[in-house]
């Protein structure tokens, strides 16, 4: 075998020029299926970083309370009660918040807007203090060094408000400005309060333009709620694959409690409002929910930019397939001599499709992984740069206001594995007929 690998590595020398096309070729289409799994990737992670700091846990304990069957009200009662059951009967749970959660409309001097609104408590929000950035275009300088207007832990303060950059842009707004809330509470009257912005945060993605956070009894007086009823309770796992166990155990633990649940379905609660309202039932239901269902309305982003991905990597692989039979079609006409020789002096007709077969085998090893590797340079360089995104559509669609590209291990390893095979595979036809050629077509071509 080491005798064939130096034969195979001697051929594809000779053949420098042909081999040096299709390297090229095979290295451009690994580069650039790098790049689209790894803009695929990257898009995933906006999206998991988005919905771990604006809207979701790893698991969320969340429902709807119906005081009339055609109530449909995003609410959990007893929260304190759940906590301490989730806190004392379920393993792998790292850490428990909840927040309150309301749609409301922002008005200032000049505009207004439609948004979510979180009721959070600081103190148990480390996570969220230390991810959300201060907007930089809210610093200046006084006495020689930075000072960054606003600052998140002041939502203790009583009527607070914090916005993310973009919204502040929309509403013309900044820090030390007031805002008035406005929403229709459950009993059907419309509250309303004067809040002021102590902070305006770097945007996280495109789910930061419709989610503001206020202090938790800023909705439970807007909406009229016990001090004990809150939106949702949001889990932070110890590990993130025990998502499916640790909803198995608490529909189990939540169940003996006495609490009944709504039917499975991998959607946001604000798509459920309609099917809830045309339930005949009242009091509480609990949802168990993933990341991934209240991020599901995402889903066809990721998807159509597959599809893209692989209808344009198939086609290259099409070409690259049909340049490689070429060229070995090409290679078994001028080596009819070499193969007939070999046959005649008693070579094997499985090596000579052996020898084919690790020509194909090398090139496509060297030029994969030459390609994967430019791929990985070439995304880290990116990211470096934090290119951003001039076009808003584009901003929408990668959900980030920066190109971001993240590669994993199997990004590396898959092109380089996947390619070599293909390059095995388009050689298959050419080495079989190369192995069939027989020893007197040598010695005539000799005469």
């Amino acid at each position: 075998m080491r005798m064939l690998l130096f034969v195979a590595f001697r051929n594809l020398l000779q053949s420098r020029r042909r081999s040096l096309l299709l390297g090229v070729a095979l290295g451009m289409v690994s580069l650039l299926l790098v790049l689209m799994l790894a803009l695929s990737q990257g898009l995933h992670d906006n999206i998991f970083e988005s919905a771990m700091v604006l809207s979701s846990g790893h698991v969320n304990i969340g429902g709807f309370y119906k005081a009339k069957p055609q109530d449909a009200f995003p609410l959990v009662t007893d929260c304190k009660k759940i906590r301490k059951l989730v806190h004392d009967e379920v393993k792998g749970v790292a850490r428990i918040i909840d927040r309150g959660r309301g749609w409301a409309k922002l008005i200032s001097e000049s505009s207004s807007m439609q948004t979510g609104i979180h009721g959070i408590d600081v103190d148990e929000e480390a996570a969220l203090l230390a991810t959300l950035q201060p907007a930089l275009e809210r610093e200046y300088v006084d006495g020689g060094r930075a000072v960054v207007l606003g600052d998140l832990k002041r939502l203790r303060e009583p009527n607070t408000l914090m916005l993310f950059a973009g919204q502040a842009k929309r509403l013309r707004v900044g820090v030390g400005d007031s805002l008035t809330l406005t929403a229709e509470s459950f009993g059907g009257v419309t509250n309303t309060v004067d809040l002021q912005i102590v902070a305006v945060m770097k945007d996280v993605g495109f789910m930061s333009n419709w989610s503001v956070f206020v202090p938790k009894k800023v909705l439970t007086e807007l909406y009229q709620l016990a001090d004990d009823t809150t939106g949702w309770i949001l889990l932070y796992l110890d590990n993130l694959d025990e998502r499916a166990a640790v909803i198995t155990r608490l529909r189990a633990v939540l169940t003996q409690a006495g609490y009944t649940f709504m039917e499975p379905e991998s959607n946001p609660f604000w798509m459920k409002f309609e099917t809830v309202a045309g339930e005949d039932w009242v009091g509480q239901k609990i949802d168990l929910t993933t990341w991934e269902d209240e991020t599901s309305f995402l889903k066809f982003v990721t998807q159509a930019l597959d599809s893209i991905s692989f209808f344009l990597i198939a086609i290259l692989l099409v070409i690259i397939v049909i340049g490689i039979m070429n060229a070995m079609w090409i290679a078994v006409r001028e080596r009819t001599q070499e193969i007939g020789t070999l046959r005649a002096i008693g070579m094997q007709r499985r090596r000579v499709w052996v020898l084919f077969e690790l020509e194909a085998m090398l090139l496509g090893l060297a030029a994969t992984t030459v390609g994967t590797v430019a791929g990985v340079l070439l995304a880290r360089a990116v990211n470096g740069l934090e290119i951003e995104v001039g076009i808003e559509a584009l901003r929408v669609i990668l959900m980030s206001d920066t190109l971001r590209l993240s590669v994993t291990f199997g990004q590396l390893v898959g092109p380089i594995i996947v390619f070599t095979l293909v390059a095995m595979l388009a050689a298959l036809w050419p080495a079989v007929r190369a192995s069939r050629l027989p020893p007197v077509t040598a010695i005539q071509r000799l005469l």
